[in-house]
This record gives C-alpha cells, sequence and structure tokens, in this order.
C-alpha cells in the first residue's frame, strides 16, 4: 500500500514549475477557508509547496514567478550546438579561434574564457597530443627490409650479454 507523500513525489518532480492555474486553483481553496494540509491532499501536492505558495501570493499578491538573479546565458541552445559540431569537427582548434569562428558563423559576441568554460562544461579538456616518432614511407620500407633481413635472428642476438649476463638462453 502506498502512502500520500510518495503518491506526491511520485507524480511531481522537485524542480516542475508548477502552472498557473495550480497556483490559482490553491490561493481559491485558501480563500474557501481550506488548510494547507486539506490543500496538499486535494491539489497531491507537497505542503511545503502549498505554504510557500500560500506565503508569496500574501506578500507579493502574485504568484508568478519572479525573475532570478544573476546574469542570463550568453550561449543559447543553438550556439551551444554550434560550438559543440564546431569542435566535433576539428578538435585540434584553440578556444581563440573557435570563439572568432562563432562570431562570424553567428554573429555571437563570445569571449575565449566563456568557449573555454562551455566546452568543460560539456566535457572537451584540452590535453597535449601524445608525442609520436615521425615515421615517412622511406622509414617504414627500411625497417621492413632490417626485419626481413634480420627474421632468423634469435633472442640471445638482441639481447647483449652486458644487460643480461647471468641469464641462460
Amino acid at each position: 500500500m502506498q502512502t500520500t507523500s510518495t503518491n506526491i513525489y511520485k507524480s511531481m518532480g522537485h524542480s516542475q514549475e508548477l502552472s498557473e492555474f495550480k497556483h490559482g486553483t490553491m490561493i481559491g481553496c485558501h480563500l474557501c477557508s481550506k488548510s494547507i494540509r486539506e490543500i496538499s491532499f486535494l491539489q497531491n501536492i507537497p505542503r511545503s509547496t502549498v505554504s510557500s505558495i500560500k506565503t508569496k501570493w500574501k506578500q507579493l499578491g502574485t504568484t508568478t514567478t519572479q525573475p532570478q538573479s544573476g546574469r542570463p546565458h550568453k550561449m543559447t541552445d543553438q550556439s551551444q550546438r554550434m560550438l559543440k559540431h564546431t569542435v566535433h569537427r576539428c578538435y585540434q582548434l584553440s578556444a581563440e579561434s573557435v570563439a572568432k569562428n562563432l562570431q562570424t558563423s553567428c554573429g555571437l559576441q563570445i569571449s575565449t574564457a566563456t568557449v573555454h568554460r562551455e566546452l568543460h562544461e560539456m566535457g572537451f579538456h584540452g590535453q597535449a597530443a601524445a608525442s609520436k616518432p615521425f615515421i615517412t614511407k622511406c622509414i617504414a620500407k627500411h625497417c621492413i627490409q632490417w626485419r626481413k633481413a634480420h627474421c632468423h635472428w634469435t633472442l640471445e642476438r638482441y639481447l647483449p650479454d652486458c644487460i643480461f649476463p647471468s641469464v641462460q638462453f
């Protein structure tokens, strides 16, 4: 048997925004002298949510969501997708060149620090490339010729006695 509190949390996510209609019905129930507990049970909403909406209505006279503090994000979802696409296409670009690329393609004035931060949030982290020996076709050809010429060598021939003097092969 499920309790009312488990039904409440299954039906509503913790960060879900309630509609204006739900806000209005809660205030209407409050004006009809219903208690917070009764409103919570009728609307299937946690008591803390009902209480906070009621308090907000008493203080501000409205239940609409107020503007959030802080600066809004510079990059939209579309510009973030373009940034991700740009990095996937050419992953060796620096943050400065990616910022210039976005400025020309989107007309978005964005700093390299913002590009760097957004890339970190997407999971891209800059790393130095692993150094690999430069092997040309000519060097590869010589290596193959050497291997073919010395394929009959034993392990004793490869390992000099000065490295492993006590090892018997």
